[in-house]
């Protein structure tokens, strides 16, 4: 049965608030995860990396197996995110955020109201040189959001759990990439309209790395975009707005290889047509699995199995309108 505890938030984001709780921070990862690790050759101290996806309502944790690469541990259904397809750049906005973001162990809050959270560090350098803000956007439970990722008590639990079993196993910071759909050549197509086209662009370079790798991209900032894979001359931080320097980028065939093959089906699929049209957003999404649930069963029944207390479901009407019905996979 999914669990719940009580949750708030202000209008630049989701707040986490200390309470006195269960030291539910300390709970072990279940013993069903635990076994499918081991049989998949990874240890609950292996590295691990979140992905999120907006429009399919879904994150991804990512764990190192012992090739070295990482491989998909286990996709979990969200309950609810706010705002629109597109980055967050101002506080009050109800965006959720979409980038690539590193969460330290200072960022777990094993005391969250949000049952368990950990903070995704929204701005990171380049949103916060490019004047964007806000902040608290957090991954926690419960199925209500103000410009967070909302995965039920149960399911933060789990995923709180692996990111915190991997940084006391030595890894100094888990990256999570937040996208706003799984970026696809097929769903660039559909999407190819949109006034943040370039910036998804920016985004799909790092996506296309993991995706053709399964290794994590080495992310920095600069020219006012995420450069990925690049040696720079200089140890110091590059200025996210300056012009790039002068750097050594990796060259891996198998990123290149992806890279032709995705910008060939994009042709396909532009010069194909019968591309489903997008429509805003009238307040963020959910995960089909919850939408059913709050279509036959009402919000009540919905704010009990997704939280402990019972948290209400955040402007249910506009989960319903959700208008992505379609759900692109790799």
């Amino acid at each position: 049965m999914l669990a719940v505890l009580a949750f708030g938030f202000l209008l630049s984001g989701c707040v986490s608030v200390m309470e006195e709780f269960e030291d539910r921070g300390n709970a072990p990862i279940p013993m069903k995860l635990v076994n499918q690790m081991s049989s998949n050759g990874m240890t609950v101290s292996d590295p691990v990396l979140v992905r999120i996806f907006k429009e399919e309502s879904e994150l991804e944790v990512w764990k190192r197996d012992r090739t070295g690469r990482f491989a998909l541990l286990k996709t979990y259904p969200m309950c609810r995110w706010s705002g629109k397809l597109g980055p967050k750049t101002t506080s009050g906005d109800r965006q959720a955020p979409e980038g690539f973001y590193h969460v330290t162990a200072s960022m777990l809050n094993p005391q969250s109201q949000y049952h368990l959270s950990f903070n995704l560090g929204y701005p990171n350098r380049l949103e916060a040189a490019l004047g964007y803000t806000g902040d608290s956007l957090m991954v926690h439970g419960a199925c209500s959001s103000s410009g967070c990722f909302a995965m039920t008590d149960e399911g933060v639990g789990e995923i709180y759990a692996v990111v915190r079993d991997a940084i006391r196993g030595g890894q100094q910071s888990v990256q999570v990439q937040s996208f706003p759909f799984r970026m696809t050549a097929r769903n660039m197509a559909r999407h190819r309209g949109d006034p943040n086209t370039s910036f998804w662009q920016n985004l799909k370079e790092g996506y296309d790395i993991f995706e053709a790798t399964r290794r994590q991209p080495q992310v920095s900032a600069c020219g006012r975009r995420y450069v990925f894979d690049t040696m720079f001359p200089t140890s110091a931080p590059l200025d996210p707005l300056a012009a790039c320097p002068a750097g050594e980028q990796r060259e891996d065939p198998l990123v290149a290889s992806r890279q032709a093959a995705e910008e060939s089906a994009y042709q396909m699929a532009i010069s194909g047509g019968n591309l489903t049209p997008i429509h805003a957003y009238s307040d963020g999404g959910m995960h089909e699995t919850f939408r059913s649930l709050l279509e036959k069963r009402g919000v009540d029944r919905l704010s009990k199995l997704s939280s402990r207390t019972e948290v209400p479901v955040s402007r249910p009407e506009a989960a319903l309108a959700d208008p992505h019905r379609i759900r692109e996979r790799p």
